[in-house]
């Protein structure tokens, strides 16, 4: 396994010490606050994987809802785009954290505290952004669950019986995983609900491969 994994005994030590203290993060034009237990987007290379996907795309007037916003990074870039965007997260401190990056930046985003999809209003999205927690274990405190996905899976079980009932046919969802997780059990999951997985991107940093997937009903 990769020592720069989220798992990496050392790494974890120095990112609960990095981020125990309020800290910032700029992409380009944004500047977010990053609040303590915060997933940061600047530690780890997932964010900004993604931040350099979405800013190519074509988002202005359209739906968009990031599943696991976290700082709400993503979600702000999104709605300076001209998105209507939709953030949700399951820790309450990172909800507040959205709104208040939002406001910094001069954005609004619909910030939502939800354990996935179950507070999020029930309608079709243009694009969804799944930034998921990939490593098999249960999560024991509300940080965690920006890890760990659950000793079975669950969190991806849940994922994709959940998400047909928010796309339709012309809907884009991406979802970003790394070479150090379970990525063909993950996929499984998802073909097993009927999704087409599609290799849209991959990056290669610090030699960690991370690759964005499109996926299609």
């Amino acid at each position: 396994m990769n020592i720069l994994t989220p798992l990496s005994p050392i790494l974890r030590k120095l990112a609960k010490v990095y981020t125990s203290k309020e800290r910032e993060f700029s992409y380009k034009d944004i500047t977010v606050t990053v609040k303590p237990g915060v997933f940061h987007p600047g530690l780890f290379i997932s964010t900004n994987i993604l931040l350099n996907f979405i800013d190519v795309l074509n988002v202005e007037n359209k739906s968009f809802l990031e599943l696991g916003a976290g700082s709400g990074i993503i979600s702000t870039l999104a709605a300076k785009k001209g998105a209507e965007v939709y953030a949700s997260d399951i820790s309450r401190t990172s909800v507040e954290n959205v709104k208040r990056n939002a406001e910094r930046n001069n954005v609004y985003v619909n910030s939502i505290e939800s354990d996935l999809f179950k507070n999020i209003p029930n309608r079709h999205f243009d694009f969804i952004i799944i930034n998921p927690p990939y490593y098999k274990k249960d999560p024991e405190t509300e940080e965690e669950y920006a890890w760990f996905c659950g000793s079975n899976y669950e969190y991806f079980i849940n994922l994709f019986s959940s998400l047909p009932d928010y796309i339709n046919k012309n809907s884009k969802v991406f979802m970003i995983l790394s070479q150090v997780c379970e990525v063909q059990k993950i996929k499984s999951i998802g073909e097993s609900k009927g999704f087409n997985w599609k290799i849209e991107q991959c990056k290669s940093v610090w030699g960690e491969k991370n690759f964005i997937f499109s996926l299609h009903k």
